[in-house]
């Protein structure tokens, strides 16, 4: 027989397991993939009706990059406000990298670059597969890839190679506004 503490402990890796499976943007089949958790077991531990060994806690929590202490504790406020204080810039030479998501989700990655007049900042190539778009919000924004230069006006995307060579740049006199998505291998899902 569950005891009441067992039922809510249930409930709580429940509630947690839906709560970051929808901040991390995965569905349940990436989740089984990325575990070796069977997806009826997923299916359990999300229904609040399993009762799970140490090991599936252990699996479940590092497909979803938590504590085990995390996914069988009450669940967290679905709202959190982030100051901007509390997602610090990084200054890359003249421009100015500052994180978009407060989170790590798994796959994306949100960047605003704050570009002056006559900055550049050279990309680092990421892993094999990744695309980037780019956006430029203000300004005109300059990218460099092997497969030749885009100038970007406001509201203009390019969607490129992440794991190629790249550089972004403000050739103007006005300063220049764009964010950068990140998306790794597998988690594009491709629209065409």
């Amino acid at each position: 027989m569950i005891t009441m503490t067992e039922n809510a402990i249930a409930d709580y890796i429940a509630q947690n397991i839906r709560q970051l499976k929808l901040i991390r943007n995965m569905t349940q089949d990436q989740l089984v993939r990325i575990s070796g958790v069977p997806k009826p077991t997923w299916t359990n531990l999300e229904s609040g009706t399993a009762n799970p060994t140490v090991s599936v806690l252990a699996k479940v929590a590092a497909a979803l990059q938590v504590s085990v202490e995390e996914l069988i504790s009450p669940p967290t406020a679905q709202t959190k406000h982030n100051s901007a204080e509390t997602l610090e810039p990084v200054k890359n030479g003249t421009v100015v990298v500052r994180r978009v998501l407060p989170d790590q989700l798994l796959g994306l990655k949100i960047d605003r670059l704050e570009l002056p007049p006559g900055s550049e900042m050279i990309g680092v190539p990421h892993q094999l597969g990744t695309m980037e778009y780019l956006v430029c919000e203000s300004g005109r924004v300059e990218l460099e890839v092997p497969a030749g230069v885009y100038e970007l006006a406001p509201g203009d995307v390019v969607v490129f190679a992440g794991d190629q060579t790249h550089t972004y740049a403000n050739r103007e006199t006005d300063f220049a506004i764009a964010y950068i998505a990140i998306v790794i291998g597998e988690n594009r899902i491709n629209n065409n």
